[in-house]
């Protein structure tokens, strides 16, 4: 019976295996995701400043292309400095690896939800009890909201860029607290991936950089140390619509990574 639920335990690993967070598919999931909502952002300029479709979808297909390119040469980097060539990590690719577990559907989904409060709702409600409430309650939060809505107030820019934040910010909180809900499980995956599959950095390390990357996330977006040091003209256009829209997920993301490597780090009770 010990046998067989060790057995099984190892089959769920190893279904589980593109669902944990392997530092290389980690941060080529990041960086895929990055080009993904960026390029939403630039076919969206394009086709609003009234260029050509025909022109402008080609141009930020090749692009996105190009840059998620980058990505998964980073995976089979990673794999071939664990001691994995890239064929060997190709071959032991399954569709079921590709399928997203539960934190990272619903880290899509917000994502999702994000892009379109920014492109749909915000620019249409500058006003009302929803999105008043909404951004007074994430402005009493969260301090980078604050550093945020007055740098947004001395550049004469909101068009409803404040309560994208703040509800980027609110989709950032439901989804840490939802995903900490889990993080025993998650850390169980790691275990079982790192049995199976060895990466070259242990578990303490792999905590340790994501570690100081939630740190750095939470100085300079949480309490909002770095956001009076950004241009008025970077709100305007696409690196403003990540700051917004997508970095307070990605550092809710971060942390619960961080965490899920700290608890792998120990000795399984």
């Amino acid at each position: 019976m010990k046998r067989r639920t060790v057995v099984r335990r190892r089959k769920t690993g190893a279904e589980g295996l593109g669902k944990s967070m392997g530092v290389a598919r980690l941060l080529a999931k990041g960086w895929v995701l990055v080009c993904l909502f960026a390029g939403a952002h630039a076919l969206r300029i394009g086709l609003q400043s009234g260029d050509d479709p025909a022109a402008v979808v080609p141009y930020v297909l090749v692009c996105v292309g190009l840059f998620t390119a980058m990505g998964l040469l980073f995976v089979v980097g990673y794999g071939a400095s664990a001691g994995h060539s890239g064929r060997a990590y190709f071959k032991r690719l399954k569709p079921a690896h590709f399928i997203p577990g539960f934190n990272e559907l619903v880290f899509a989904i917000f994502v999702c939800l994000s892009f379109i409060d920014q492109t749909f709702f915000a620019p249409a409600f500058l006003s009302g009890r929803v999105v008043e409430g909404l951004e007074a309650a994430i402005h009493f939060g969260v301090p980078g909201q604050r550093a945020l809505a007055d740098a947004l107030d001395q550049c004469a820019l909101d068009g409803g860029r404040i309560f994208s934040s703040a509800f980027t910010w609110l989709l950032a909180i439901i989804f840490l607290g939802s995903a900490l809900s889990r993080l025993h499980l998650t850390a169980g995956l790691i275990r079982l991936e790192r049995a199976r599959r060895p990466e070259m950095l242990s578990p303490t390390a792999n905590a340790f950089v994501l570690g100081v990357v939630a740190i750095l996330g939470i100085q300079f977006l949480y309490i909002g140390s770095a956001i009076p040091f950004v241009s008025c003209s970077v709100y305007m256009d696409i690196p403003g619509a990540l700051l917004i829209g997508l970095a307070p997920l990605m550092l809710a993301y971060s942390i619960v990574a961080a965490l899920a490597w700290l608890l792998a780090s120990g000795h399984e009770k």
